[in-house]
């Protein structure tokens, strides 16, 4: 089993870019804690408290644990001290897996999150630094897609989430202030759970969520595929 971190740079960009897999792996008997790199506020309907009780609702439906590191919501920079806090995060779940948000986006919190956890895996393994935890290099890094662009992804890989659809979008719809108040909002559950039908299609599934890597993935065998 394998110690995975999903980072988000707002509490709910974990669940509607990848929430069926969490629960996938976490079913699995994968250690997977879902990192908040902001609080998410402020926003229209919500507050602090009530994120947070959303984001922990969620956590609990996914059946994962979840930190905070509490950078500025809307003022997230690429900086020194955002990547040794990531890297603190890494060393002290020593990670072997991590997950960011596709690297293409409108949002530039989104942006300088990938930017920073990119940055913060490096960081990880390195020694004589003030880093709490003990070295590690994660091995895996892949992009799940959560983008505010009008983009279509083109992922490398898609993972099977036949069965766990519904506990995605119930986790979604947790956050009662992002997409239940707002009207606007509304929508996007249905968006969500037509991607899935998209992407399962893809692969021959139910259901499905798409995932992009720089790094080429190694098989022992075939018998992984979705045939």
């Amino acid at each position: 089993m394998a110690n995975i971190i999903v980072f988000g740079p707002h509490p709910d960009d974990q669940e509607l870019g990848m929430g069926g897999t969490i629960a996938r792996l976490a079913e699995q008997g994968h250690d997977v804690l879902l990192c908040d790199m902001t609080n998410g506020e402020p926003t229209p309907f919500g507050d602090v408290k009530t994120r947070a009780a959303e984001a922990a609702a969620a956590a609990e439906i996914l059946g994962v644990r979840r930190v905070l590191l509490d950078l500025p919501n809307r003022g997230v920079v690429h900086s020194l001290q955002a990547r040794h806090k990531a890297a603190g995060v890494i060393r002290t779940h020593q990670a072997q897996i991590i997950f960011v948000p596709y690297f293409e986006d409108a949002h530039p919190d989104h942006l300088a999150v990938t930017r920073i956890v990119e940055d913060a895996r490096f960081d990880a393994k390195l020694t004589k630094t003030d880093i709490p935890g003990e070295p590690i290099y994660p091995k895996w890094l892949f992009y799940y897609y959560c983008t505010h662009l009008r983009h279509c992804a083109s992922p490398r890989f898609c993972i099977d989430i036949t069965g766990y659809l519904e506990r995605k979008l119930n986790a979604i719809r947790a956050y009662h202030t992002q997409f239940v108040l707002p009207e606007k909002n509304r929508g996007i559950v249905n968006w969500v759970e037509d991607a899935a039908g998209y992407f399962g299609s893809r692969i021959g599934t139910a259901a499905a969520e798409p995932f992009f890597t720089r790094e080429p993935i190694g098989l022992f065998t075939l018998d992984s595929l979705v045939i």
